[in-house]
Order: structure tokens, then sequence, then C-alpha cells
């Protein structure tokens, strides 16, 4: 039933004056030039208004915009009218859109790939005849600039242009989620169209790329121009917007209720709270304790600190699992994007380094170049879970360096000299260098990583997979059980309020070290590094710099997991522990017995450095003696009186020989470069 205008404004003065009235008062107050209006709410009270929005959208919302500024309020001119809270019968995949659906009031979900700039666009532009001085208004709704043809008086050609109204637009670009694409399927995209309030500060922020949205809008041709001038038979889809509404947020972003704020404060109360978020991080997955509580302390992360001197110090914490096939590494960070807001999973070769951080692209809009944010940019204050890491080729793997420790992508290309933010949190997964671990080899040179790359992670875990009867056998029983009842593993803490948790402690809690916490770390730092001096030439370094500001960073976390705002000792010993288990996991060195960071750090343990700075000196004295030519023998009965066996010998020589600082020049004899 089609209703005409007079009374469409008539029940939209009645629906507002019931409804609205004190929200209408209260945006013009704010200064705010729109009113949100649930859909819902006009569908119960008038239903015949509500089909006639969804059919007819663009005359309803004018008679809506006309019917407010008939109330008697200062400040009701170009109002603009917001709907949210569509039926599901308007959801619309945007593989879907069809020329049917063209004029039609519908709602897409989605991923912002890409944002333009904002711009001012006319609206509508009033002209004068220069014969009689009649002022004609010509509405200006297409892509081109319309001029009057003719006046009333009979006049055509030029006419005076008084002035012209502008709004405020920008286009972004949305591409279909991926979750709700099947198979083979490439994920389609369709261009929105934002103006007046939706370009403002407060909403810049909802559209940035990377955001999962919910638009809602009209279905709208736009003309192809082809390169002659002329307009093409085929035309553009875009959709241009009403109202735009996040639907992810990142942990700053969660709104949390009043009863949810209850259950949190609950749960940090409760004297087994820690335990229970614990085993709530991935209950189907059998075993790795000190993996899972690593996994909620980066989660919650440590506290971001910007110094006087503009040095950034990162509170995210970055965490690698080294570990043998089917050992449950991908559940694990499957698990982790489930939990985390804005959390994103990519793996090995189906990564490349400018779709981990950041690619420029041909932009269709504006004909030049574009940058598109690549996976760490999109999910800024999210988490990005790296699978197959070792699968990667190393020059992706390289532009993860910038993105780890500075935690900003620069990029400069094509005339695109920018530098993007990517506050993210890594949690990567490799496989050891001979697709699984030697039980009696050395962990860390097994580890087939650079050193620069691994040396940027806070907390490695080596996860081995070996036979043992009775941690097989719990394990057969829990993967079996999972299988008979799937849930029969429910967490204790279920997802919806374990991310909360998470989110309440991010925004509102801050800790700061006490002194306690303070000695505690300075006293294990020291500890450790005393340890490396050893005897001789020998100085094995078992811990650096970056430990030293990672054991912070696990601090601050286990503070926030009991929503504390102080970090107590007991929270450094907890840092302390997890440090300590990974390093004697990792960097212990079996010939020095002593825990040595070089061994993951630059892949050289000390005590073969040791060797070859010995080998150096050998060769530098026998240069004196024989000259140039050195022969191999002399060298070998020299080195055995300095404690070097032919095994460490022959290792230390194809070291010197690899890195350049001598050569064979003919076989048994050596020569310095």
């Amino acid at each position: 039933m089609e209703l005409n205008v007079i009374e469409q404004i008539k029940r939209f003065q009645d629906f507002i004056d019931s409804n609205y009235y004190n929200s209408l008062l209260d945006n013009v107050r704010k200064g705010n030039r729109f009113l949100l209006i649930d859909f819902a709410e006009l569908s119960k009270y008038d239903p015949d208004l509500a089909a006639e929005l969804l059919d007819a959208p663009e005359e309803t919302i004018k008679a809506i915009e006309k019917a407010i500024e008939q109330f008697d309020v200062d400040g009701l001119v170009n109002f603009k009218i917001r709907f949210y809270n569509l039926p599901q019968s308007q959801r619309m995949m945007i593989r879907d859109v069809r020329s049917k659906h063209l004029n039609k009031l519908f709602f897409i979900e989605g991923v912002i790939r890409r944002k333009s700039d904002v711009r001012p666009q006319v609206t509508s532009a009033r002209f004068e005849c220069p014969v009689c001085g009649n002022i004609m208004n010509v509405l200006q709704l297409e892509g081109t600039f319309r001029e009057p043809t003719r006046c009333g008086c009979g006049r055509k050609g030029k006419f005076v242009m008084l002035d012209k109204e502008m709004v405020d637009a920008q286009g972004i670009v949305i591409e279909e989620a991926h979750e709700n694409i099947e198979g083979g399927e490439q994920p389609k995209r369709i261009n929105v169209l934002l103006k007046d309030d939706l370009v403002s500060p407060l909403s810049e922020k909802r559209t940035s790329p990377g955001s999962k949205v919910e638009v809602i809008g009209i279905v709208k041709e736009v003309p192809i121009i082809s390169k002659s001038g002329a307009r093409s038979t085929k035309l553009d889809l875009m959709i241009d917007a009403n109202y735009v509404q996040p639907t992810e947020d990142t942990f700053y972003e969660v709104t949390i209720s009043d009863e949810e704020e209850k259950d949190i404060l609950d749960i940090a109360n409760d004297p087994k709270g820690y335990e229970k978020l614990v085993n709530s991080m991935a209950p189907s997955i059998y075993g790795y304790e000190k993996i899972k509580e690593a996994l909620l302390l980066q989660l919650m992360g440590g506290v971001r600190k910007v110094r006087m001197d503009k040095i950034v110090s990162r509170g995210d914490m970055h965490i690698l699992l080294v570990g043998d096939p089917g050992s449950g590494k991908s559940a694990l960070l499957k698990r982790i994007t489930q939990i985390a807001p804005k959390g994103r999973y990519v793996s090995g070769k189906g990564v490349s380094g400018a779709g981990i951080t950041a690619a420029v692209v041909r932009d269709e809009f504006l004909s030049g170049w574009a940058l598109e944010a690549g996976a760490m940019v999109l999910s800024s204050d999210g988490l990005v879970c790296v699978d197959e890491l070792d699968k990667m080729s190393s020059e992706d793997r390289a532009a993860m360096h910038e993105a780890l420790e500075n935690q900003t992508v620069s990029i400069s290309k094509a005339n695109i000299q920018a530098t993007l933010i990517a506050r993210t949190t890594v949690l990567a997964a490799a496989n050891p260098k001979f697709g699984r671990f030697d039980p009696y080899g050395i962990i860390a040179d097994q580890i087939d990583l650079p050193p620069t790359l691994i040396n940027r992670f806070d907390l490695i875990f080596p996860i081995k997979d070996l036979p043992e009867d009775t941690r097989d056998e719990k394990m057969a029983n829990h993967i079996l059980a999972l299988h008979q009842r799937p849930d029969v593993n429910e967490p204790e803490i279920s997802t919806g309020i374990l991310r909360k948790y998470v989110a309440y402690a991010r925004q509102r809690i801050s800790p700061k070290l006490t002194d306690g916490a303070l000695e505690e770390i300075k006293e294990f730092y020291l500890r450790m590094r005393k340890s490396g001096s050893g005897e001789g030439s020998i100085r094995t370094i078992p811990i650096s710099a970056r430990q030293l500001e990672a054991l912070v960073r696990l601090s601050e976390a286990s503070a926030r997991s009991r929503l504390d705002e102080r970090v107590t000792r007991k929270d450094a010993k907890k840092a302390i522990e997890l440090l300590d288990y990974c390093l004697m996991q990792v960097g212990f060195d079996k010939e020095t017995g002593k825990i040595d960071i070089d061994r993951i750090a630059t892949g050289i343990p000390a005590s073969s450095r040791n060797d070859v700075m010995i080998l150096k000196e050998i060769i530098l004295e026998m240069e004196s003696k024989h000259g140039k030519l050195i022969p191999i023998e002399e060298i070998v009965n020299e080195a055995k009186g300095k404690g070097l066996d032919e095994n460490k010998f022959e290792e230390a020589l194809q070291r010197l020989i690899r890195s350049g600082d001598v050569y064979e020049p003919r076989r048994g004899f050596v020569s310095r470069i």
C-alpha cells in the first residue's frame, strides 16, 4: 500500500514525538546532526511505514527529514536520519547484489579493505538567469556537474552560479568476511559512499581498514564512462550508506555490561581464578600448561610506554612455538584467534611479505596508487597467528622484523612514503629444521629460523612429541573422549566471558612495578649475567637486555590477569619461572653447562665462538713463521696444544672458511684473506 507524502510526514511526526523526541533534543544540544532510529521500533509502531522504507528508501527518508523540520526546535535543517537493526530478510551478501535490488534498503557485512580521502561533494547548486533574474535550483545527483539548460523566460546558454551546497564524502571498499565464504570462492568487493556525519572524526575511527563493519544503505548504480567519454551500457554498483556500525572491536573498544563486570570481578577474587583462566585457554588440547599460561599472559599484554624522548617500549609480547608435527600447534593458534578480537590467522606459503605488512596497489577510484594494509596492520590492537613460519620465504620473513620490534610498517614505493601503525601481538608456530626434533641433538641448532627474527620473540617453546606410557594413555583417552562426546570439555570460563575478562583487564588496568618486583627481576638478571662470566676466555652470554624487557612485560601481564594495579614480587617470580623454563629448553649449552642466549640469538654458541678465536690467533702466529701459505697439519698440532681436538678444529676451520676469513689456495694449505 502506497502512502502519499503528506500522510507519511504526519505519521513520522507522531512516531518521533512518541519515541524519539528526547533523543532528538539531546542530539541537537550535543551538536550532532543526526538521529539514530531502531528499525524494529518503527516496524512495531507502524508496519506500513517500515515496509515503505525498505521499498522506496530515498523518498521515505526525505519525508522523515521533512517531518523532523516541522518540530519547533532550532538547528533541525539538514538533519539526517540513520537506521539500524534491520530485519535479517534485508541482509545481503555482496556477491548476491543484482539489478533488482537497485534503490532498495539492505545491509551487508564485511571487512574494510581500502579507504579514500574525505573530499567535498556538491549536492545542489543555485543559478541565476542574467536576463530575467530568475533563480533555479539544480540537484547534483549524478557523477557529472549539471547546469540548467534553459530558463523560464526562454533564454538558453550560460547562467551565473550563485552558490552550491556541499557535503563531505568518502569512498570505502568493503570485502566479504572470509568466514562467510564457501569452497574456492574469491571474496567479492563493493564500493560504499559515506557522507555527512559518517565521515566525522569519530566515525573515521570506526571505518579504518581492517575493521569488520555492517553497512546499512541503498544500492545504487554508477554510470561507467568509457575512454572516449561516452557512457557505457554497463553500470557499476555502489552502496549509498545510511549507517555504518562496527561488528568487531579491539580489546580497547569491547563494551562490558554491569552484569559481565560482576562476573569478571568474581573470577578475579576467586583464589583459583588464575588456574581457571589458564585451563579455559584451550580446554580441548591436552597438556601444555606452561604454554597455555604464556598465551594467557600474551593476551593480557604489558603496558605500552612512551618516554619523554619519544622512544616507545612495546607492551605486546611475541611467542614462538617450535614443535614436532601433530603436536597441536595449529589448534592452539586457531583457538587464540577465537578469543582475541581482531584475531587473524595466516599460514606459511599462503602469505607474502606485502600480504603480512602492506602493499601498494593501483587505485581504480583516483587512478593513482593506494596503500592496502596487510595482516599485521589490519589487526593493530589485535593478534596475528602466523602458522608454518619456517615455510615462508626468507624475504617475506624479513618484512616482519620492523613490525615485531618497532610495531610500525614503513613503505617507500611508487611515490608513496608512509609509516603505518602495527601494534600487533604475534603468535607464531614452526617445525624444526628436519621436520622433527632429534631428541639427542641441541634444540637451538634445530630451529631453522634467522637469529634476527628469533631474537624478537619474548618466549620460545619447543614442543617435543616423545613416547611416554602414562602421558600417551592420558592423551589418547582425552582425544577419544572428545570424539565420543564433543562437548565433554567445556571451558570453566566461557569464551565470551574470557574475551570480556581480557578486554576489561586491558582497558582498566595499567600496572606499575613495585620495588619488590623490580628487585626480583634485577637479581635474576644480574645472577644470569654473572653466571656467564666463565673460566678463561669462554664467556657465554646467558641473557640480554631484550629478555630483561620481556620479563617486565610478563610481570605486568601477570598483574593484569589478577586485575591488580601493582606488579608484585609474586608476578615477577611467575615471569622469571616462564623465561627460565624457555631458556633452559632452548639456550642451554651442554659443553659449558650454562645457559647461552647466543645459541638462539646468533646461532653460534659461545664455546664455538671461543674455538674460532683460538684458531684465528694460531693462524696469525703461523703467518709470521711460514708466510702466506700455512700447512694445515702444523695448525692441527698447534691447536692440540691449546686444547682443540680434531672435531672442534675442523668445525672452527669450516666456520672461518664460510665467513671468508681464510681460504684454501691448494689442498692441505690455508691462507688468510
